[in-house]
């Protein structure tokens, strides 16, 4: 989820295809010292500044990245969150730059911070267009599985200057007992028809942490899936299926659950059109034993919520119910 040496990643591992530009260059060496005052972008092609961060005349940063090798942005660790400045802004001295050595992005155990997406199955099967292709979700249709509750999509070591490019690193194939199968089965329903899904999640996720065998890392997954479906703001979610629910509602039972405001920050909405999705939570890097999504992030809170393109933009968002098993 070290934690991000200390929350700073977690305001950007929601955002799973943020902020780095597609050309960014990574510097190995360079300053800038801010001359004007100016915003610091999230992603300056969107135009996006979550917090109205800004620079200011005397600061000086040290130089994550530019965007292309002639770099008219540069990317900055601005309080605790990665930032592009426009270049006119200041003076860039002692460049030094390299294209990102996407291996480095394949190398387990170098996480900051965990993501936990849980899939709103129906949202998913009814909404999304991949899911027609998915046996757990014609079996719905068909009314021969029903599922009313909160699914595991997965948990996702998070590494902030990756990205979504962090995973497929080297590790052991997935061979999971019975008796795991048998736990994963009712909240992963894909693994009632093959373990094809779960075995994509094993080796592009799973196994770039090392401290969890397959076995311990699915049962883990599992709990935390079981623990946020069972809070405040899960049942808000479940009881509302064929209806609606208010956004601002379920992050205020968050913040109830959790005694503290800054707990929506760690907890994304996604939708397809109007409907709920998938809900995305930023986790520390240490779970320290707990197997619960609230023991986990309880005091572990990101300064501000990230951005993607498939949030749910209303305040009112519909919880799709065919396949629940009403």
């Amino acid at each position: 989820m070290n934690f991000r040496r200390a929350v700073t990643g977690l305001a950007t591992a929601l955002l799973l295809t943020s902020g780095s530009q597609t050309q960014a260059m990574e510097a190995t060496q360079g300053t800038f010292a801010v001359t004007t005052k100016c915003e610091a972008f999230q992603s300056f092609r969107k135009g996006t500044n979550p917090g109205s961060l800004a620079v200011q005349p005397g600061e000086s940063y040290r130089i994550v990245e530019v965007n292309k090798e002639r770099f008219d942005w540069v990317r900055l660790r601005v309080s605790n969150d990665l930032r592009w400045v426009s270049s006119a802004c200041g003076t860039v001295t002692g460049l030094q730059i390299g294209s990102r050595d996407a291996t480095q992005c394949r190398v387990a155990d170098t996480y900051e911070s965990y993501v936990l997406a849980l899939t709103w199955q129906p949202g998913f099967c009814v909404h999304n267009p991949a899911g027609s292709t998915k046996p757990e979700c014609q079996a719905m249709k068909d009314g021969r599985l029903a599922v009313s509750h909160f699914t595991l999509h997965g948990l996702w070591p998070n590494r902030a200057e990756c990205g979504k490019d962090y995973g497929n690193c080297r590790g052991a194939d997935l061979d999971l007992s019975s008796t795991t199968l048998d736990y994963i089965k009712p909240w992963m329903p894909n693994f009632q028809f093959s373990t094809q899904f779960g075995n994509y999640e094993w080796k592009k996720h799973g196994v770039c942490q090392t401290n969890l065998t397959d076995d311990d890392y699915f049962r883990l997954a599992v709990d935390l899936t079981k623990s946020f479906n069972d809070s405040a703001p899960g049942n808000y979610v479940r009881e509302h299926a064929g209806g609606t629910i208010s956004k601002q509602e379920f992050y205020s039972k968050l913040t109830a659950e959790l005694g503290s405001a800054a707990a929506t920050n760690n907890v994304l909405l996604i939708c397809s059109g109007d409907y709920l999705e998938e809900v995305r939570i930023a986790l520390p890097q240490d779970f320290k034993g707990a197997r619960s999504v609230k023991e986990i992030m309880l005091g572990h809170f990101a300064p501000q919520r990230s951005e993607d393109r498939k949030e749910c933009r209303s305040d009112t968002i519909s919880i799709e119910a065919r396949g629940y098993g009403h």
